[in-house]
């Protein structure tokens, strides 16, 4: 009975963990978006296009991220979890709402002036990073835009095995970034310090967050 419940509590703090990642993402995300000094390449990719169809944020990314939620439940639905719905559903709708509120109640100075727009702009993508990083480490599944290419990472290794595992997730995040540009997106310095921290920061927080979340890990290996 006390191991179930440990199992319980364990998992209750990785649902948690992923959620507040969701929630840090969307919040510091509507920063990034009001900056507008890059950000990632999937909301790049969305941005524009939602733009160029007149759509909101949340309602084009919700509707891209249903498509590949089934192709990731038909391939691969061991990726599926909370925090596979949590992303896909909350994040745009996140970012949707804060821009609005940002826009009703902040200094439009804060968004256009150097440097408090620098200011703003690095310290929303620090945190944007170590929200994500809390998100994926909380490994309660993984977001459809990161399940599809993992799914192409097993297609091709398969017949490609000296392909390397990153050279199909940089493929897949290039062409995130092209299709942004053929809607009229102009990428910015954001994506590209994106590619080079949130790495090393999904390392440092996942060390930190494993003593935490140790319980709900040693049952899964049970």
């Amino acid at each position: 009975m006390k191991l179930i419940e440990s199992f319980t509590k364990a998992e209750k703090r990785r649902v948690f963990l992923s959620f507040a990642g969701v929630f840090g993402m969307g919040f510091f995300l509507s920063f990034l978006v009001l900056c507008d000094l890059g950000t990632d390449p999937c909301t790049f990719m969305n941005r524009s296009i939602s733009s160029f169809l007149g759509l909101s944020f949340g309602n084009w990314q919700l509707l891209l991220n249903s498509l590949m939620f089934l192709i990731v439940l038909l391939f691969k639905r061991k990726l599926i979890g909370w925090g596979t719905l949590f992303n896909m559903v909350l994040v745009g709708y996140y970012v949707d709402f804060f821009t609005w509120i940002w826009g009703k109640t902040l200094p439009s100075y804060l968004f256009t002036d150097a440097p408090a727009r620098w200011l703003l702009f690095l310290s929303a993508l620090l945190f944007f990073m170590l929200s994500a990083a809390v998100y994926i480490n909380a490994d309660t599944g993984v977001a459809p835009y990161d399940g599809i290419p993992l799914i192409l990472t097993d297609v091709f290794t398969a017949r490609f095995p000296k392909i390397p595992k990153t050279a199909i997730r940089i493929c897949w995040d290039g062409l995130a970034i092209l299709v942004g540009i053929l809607f009229g997106g102009v990428p910015i310095v954001g994506i590209i310090l994106m590619a080079l921290f949130l790495g090393p920061l999904i390392t440092l927080v996942g060390k930190k967050l494993t003593p935490l979340l140790s319980g709900a890990s040693n049952r899964r290996k049970a």
